[in-house]
């Protein structure tokens, strides 16, 4: 079994982390509110650490699950008198694929490998154990990486390069974004012309129409129950950057360019922590 670090223990972070012990890898854990890694150690029978290079030192693998770019280098610098020895650094916040392609170059400086490793799967996969991982990054690295990775995950992929991952996620949020709106129209178009809902998801959802937010969200939708974990702030911040990636590769993204700001709107109404099935609460506005 492995000395791992685990550094942001979010509504993701911390079962993730919570795997990782279940599986026997000797795991220490850091968090900007102490208290929060501390209750982790004390329910996992795990370590809390001060600050992030103690939570790094002498281990093997250091896991990053944080918030946005700024945060990813706050920690990276914080932790990187620590790094060394042929550890390998696993990022699984969601971030840009130039922060990943900077930290890869800075780690592989130092002899340490990094891996963009954003997931997919929201709060009730990372609980169950059941994530999507998108790799980027050395092959080596990932074959070595990848059996730890597999404590939480169900599928882990290694897409290409540094950065590769990270443009993956931003591909999945794109096609999210997308199925969700029209999920919201359909349901929304039923509902005003009297039709039996369920009656008419049990007729579509076997065919070219069904998909996973249709089976599992279309009856919460409808009962505007919007809290499954990924919160709209954080779904905002993901298309802000494959926006902008798109905005630096030539692509065209207009659908996802007009639900972004479908999603401006519903933190307009006060549902920033509601996720991302929450498109329909503004067609039923």
């Amino acid at each position: 079994m492995a000395r791992v670090a685990f550094l942001g223990l979010g509504v993701m972070g911390a079962p993730m982390a919570g795997h990782l012990a279940r599986n026997g890898h000797d795991v220490t854990v850091w968090n900007r509110t102490s208290e929060k890694a501390r209750a982790w150690a004390a329910k996992h029978k795990g370590n809390a650490a001060a600050d992030p290079a103690s939570a790094a030192f002498a281990t093997e693998y250091v896991f990053l699950c944080l918030g946005d770019d700024p945060d990813v280098r706050d920690v990276y610098d914080a932790l990187e008198p620590s790094i060394g020895g042929g550890m390998v650094i696993i990022d699984h916040t969601t971030a840009s694929a130039g922060l990943a392609r900077d930290l890869f170059a800075r780690s592989r400086s130092k002899g340490v490998a990094f891996i963009d490793a954003p997931i997919s799967g929201g709060q009730a996969g990372a609980e169950n154990g059941q994530l999507t991982v998108m790799c980027g990054g050395d092959k080596s690295a990932f074959e070595k990486a990848e059996p730890v990775m597999a404590a939480y995950s169900k599928r882990i992929t290694l897409i290409g390069e540094s950065g590769a991952g990270q443009l993956a996620k931003s591909v999945n949020q794109i096609c999210i974004a997308g199925i969700v709106q029209g999920l919201s129209e359909g349901l929304h178009f039923a509902e005003k012309a009297g039709l039996d809902v369920a009656q008419v998801i049990e007729a579509i959802s076997g065919g070219a129409a069904q998909s996973w937010q249709m089976e599992n969200r279309w009856k919460t939708m409808v009962d505007d129950e919007f809290e499954h974990g990924f919160a709209v702030d954080w779904m905002r911040k993901d298309l802000r950057i494959a926006l902008e990636a798109a905005r630096a590769n030539g692509a065209s993204l207009p659908v996802t360019a007009e639900v972004d700001q479908y999603y401006a709107d519903i933190q307009a109404m006060g549902g920033s922590r509601w996720d991302t099935s929450s498109l329909i609460a503004r067609l039923k506005r």
